[in-house]
């Protein structure tokens, strides 16, 4: 799990204490970062995923940094699955006996080819069943359990690609719009219910799959990112990411719903192009 040091602020602890969670792509990245926040904070935590290994490895580490004794497990699902994403609810019901918190965390990166002449058919739709239609189902299965209960809290991870152009790839980027549409449409439907629905949209974190995709290492790429950001002396890492989500999943956000949550320091109210433009036009002069 990437983020080294970074340590967990002990200001307010059992901030989740007795609430079951279950997090789609939770065997690296933000989806760990939060299964430990979460886990810190009391939760009893399900982690789905298809990286089997990688997964029980996680809740070991995780169970071993709080001293054996969290409630933390792993269960394989592919989001895309309509079945194994039911069967992985009714098997964190079975474990836990209910669902406080659904996070729909799983998703994939664009298309290689970023032009709009070069995408290709299939992995635009792997795009969409991933980053998309996964926290659909998500919601479809987690609702299904909170509605008689009255009560949860459904969170997606979109991307301040939904809020800001970065240059990303078209299919990601319409992607995590429509996550923020979904959020909006689900909190309106499931606030009848007691049922909240937000999403998060972070900027650039150094997690493994932009690793694997900048081929650089961790540091380079929270250099780049951290230059380029508006808020300078910090750099965004995943379990900044995880505390975020652990604010919308806990009762400190109780009357908050439809909310896409950007968490980038300001950069999507950024324009440099014409300063930019500028500095190029007067030292060429």
């Amino acid at each position: 799990m990437e983020g080294g040091s970074s340590s967990i602020s002990p200001i307010a602890t059992n901030r989740l204490q007795g609430k079951v969670a279950f997090i789609t792509g939770g065997a690296s990245g933000i989806g760990a970062a939060t299964a430990k926040v979460f886990v810190h904070h009391g939760a009893k935590v399900v982690i789905a995923d298809v990286q089997d290994d990688l997964g029980r490895s996680v809740c070991d580490e995780i169970s071993s940094s709080v001293g054996g004794g969290a409630d933390i497990s792993y269960v394989r699902c592919d989001v895309t699955s309509d079945s194994d994403v039911e069967a992985a609810i009714n098997a964190t019901i079975l474990k836990h006996g209910n669902l406080d918190i659904a996070y729909g965390n799983a998703g994939v990166t664009g298309n290689p080819d970023p032009s709009i002449l070069g995408i290709n058919k299939d992995f635009f739709n792997k795009v969409f069943a991933v980053n998309v239609y996964g926290c659909f189902l998500v919601a479809k299965h987690a609702a299904r359990v909170m509605i008689p209960a009255k009560k949860g809290s459904i969170i997606f991870t979109s991307s301040d690609a939904s809020v800001n152009h970065s240059g990303v790839h078209h299919d990601y980027v319409a992607s995590k719009y429509a996550v923020v549409g979904l959020t909006k449409n689900l909190s309106v439907e499931l606030g009848a219910h007691g049922i909240r629905v937000n999403c998060v949209s972070p900027y650039a974190v150094a997690s493994p799959m932009r690793l694997n995709v900048m081929r650089m290492k961790e540091e380079d790429v929270e250099k780049v990112y951290s230059e380029a950001g508006n808020l300078k002396g910090v750099i965004l890492k995943a379990e900044d990411v995880a505390e975020t989500v652990m604010y919308l999943g806990s009762d400190e956000s109780k009357y908050v719903s439809g909310l896409n949550l950007v968490i980038d320091g300001g950069y999507s109210l950024t324009n440099v192009s014409v300063m930019n433009h500028f500095k190029a036009m007067m030292s060429s002069g």
